[in-house]
């Protein structure tokens, strides 16, 4: 940084000269008044004197004045009774050659109308004409770095083209610009961090960067670049999407194929590691029925974390745990209900009514009879539910005890969840599938209809 020392002399605090062998003589007292007539008889007899020595003073510009009281004499020699040395102005001192020297202006005796000697003005200017290039020295300096720090911002360093080869950069979730162009330069990618920020800023596309691995190529224009990170297909990334209503072996089995992750490393899964709810026993229920996109190093803890992540955002949306209570049942009680709902099916409108036919069961207190829960028990995927399926031994089985499952049997999405605790008005106590190809469910609270019902599905599935 150039700034002007400090404690620097200004250009006119001048420090006088004395010769070194000639110590200045010290201005004697101010005579006192004497008489007018005396004064000019001392006056008369040193006129000559005077008018002669003022030709040597030092910085003069004509004949002084002499004698008399109108005007203060610089003289050589010894101050007589008429000597003028009590006057303001300063007493000039002779040194060996004769030359002769001025008090500076900040000792006594100089005034401000007095003229200062040439050799003093002349070491002033010089003082101030080396301030002045000092300062000039200082701008250019200062003007030089400014350009020299503020070109990689006005101008920074760019590839031309769209470059060449493949590398994968991976960006971090909450990467900023900066951050972005930071990764792609280490890579090769941009010349340099402000080219892409630049071109990012200039196109407003800050907010449409997201997170991920990226195959780009090394030495591509800044824009080439922007350009491939804005475009899906560059992206690396494996998309799985968990329909609502599988279970959990279900959902290991579909993310291992799609994902490409060992199944066994799924199935080993420390659950304390996946951030499970307190009151959950496992994973059924908890592995949120949504799409995931699953990139390059992501681990199975990883997956199945982001999967129940997503569900305590969805079970915070419905008030879950704060809602229960209204049903009168514990949150782990009411994701079982909305397992049954689900794994039911039906249409979205369908849901609450099935939850309606659950409460007024339990209510009743006879077995709910829900076909889904005998195949939860069993393993088994069909429309098709025998008499021996209804006889299978297992906490699971519905149909041999009352009350709810031991836990979900499937896992729910948000509007089963939703359903679980909102449950429909009405008196129903049974409900069938009677047209599983399109979806249509029917409602009763008389045996007899439900009878006709189950025919109906029957003969829809060719059993009958």
């Amino acid at each position: 940084m150039n700034r002007t020392p400090e404690n620097e002399d200004d250009a006119d605090d001048v420090i006088p000269f004395q010769p070194a062998d000639s110590p200045a003589e010290e201005p004697e007292p101010r005579a006192e008044q004497e008489d007018p007539e005396l004064q000019g008889a001392q006056g008369d007899a040193e006129l000559q004197g005077a008018q002669g020595d003022a030709e040597h003073r030092t910085g003069a510009s004509g004949p002084e004045p002499s004698g008399g009281q109108g005007g203060p004499e610089r003289r050589a020699g010894q101050d007589g009774p008429g000597s003028s040395a009590g006057l303001d102005s300063p007493e000039p001192e002779a040194g060996r050659d004769g030359s002769w020297t001025v008090v500076g202006r900040d000792e006594p005796g100089f005034e401000a109308g007095d003229e200062e000697p040439a050799g003093r003005r002349g070491q002033a200017m010089r003082k101030v004409g080396l301030l002045s290039a000092g300062l000039l020295a200082g701008v250019l300096a200062v003007g030089l770095g400014a350009i020299v720090m503020l070109r990689p911002y006005l101008s920074p360093d760019d590839f031309e083209g769209t470059g060449s080869g493949a590398v994968t950069v991976r960006i971090p979730p909450g990467s900023s610009a900066a951050d972005i162009g930071s990764a792609l330069a280490d890579a090769g990618v941009v010349a340099s961090v402000q080219s892409f920020v630049n071109v990012t800023e200039d196109r407003a596309m800050s907010d449409r960067l997201r997170p991920g691995h990226y195959r780009l190529r090394k030495g591509m224009a800044a824009t080439a670049a922007l350009d491939l990170l804005l475009a899906p297909a560059s992206r690396i990334v494996r998309r799985v999407t968990v329909p609502e209503g599988m279970r959990v072996s279900e959902v290991l089995t579909r993310v291992a194929k799609l994902a490409g992750l060992p199944i066994e490393a799924l199935r080993s899964v420390d659950k304390d590691l996946v951030g499970l709810p307190e009151y959950a026993r496992g994973l059924e229920g908890f592995l949120f029925p949504a799409t995931y996109e699953i990139e390059p190093g992501d681990t199975a803890v990883d997956v199945l974390a982001a999967m129940a992540e997503r569900f305590a955002a969805a079970a915070r949306h419905v008030g879950l745990e704060e809602q229960a209570a209204k049903v009168n049942l514990t949150p782990l009680q009411v994701v079982t209900v909305a397992s049954m709902i689900q794994a039911e099916g039906g249409t979205d409108e369908d849901y609450p009514k099935i939850s309606r036919v659950i409460y007024n069961r339990l209510q009743k207190g006879t077995p709910l009879e829900i076909d889904s829960t005998v195949l939860y028990a069993q393993n088994r995927r069909t429309l098709k539910v025998t008499e021996s399926d209804t006889k299978v031994n297992s906490p699971y089985n519905t149909y041999r005890h009352k009350g709810l499952p031991p836990g979900p049997i499937a896992n729910p999405g948000e509007k089963a969840l939703m359903a679980a605790l909102n449950p429909a008005e009405g008196d129903w106590h049974w409900f069938v599938t009677t047209d599983p190809g399109h979806r249509i469910t029917k409602f009763t609270n008389k045996e007899s209809e439900f009878v006709r019902y189950r025919e109906e599905l029957n003969k829809n599935l060719g059993t009958s």
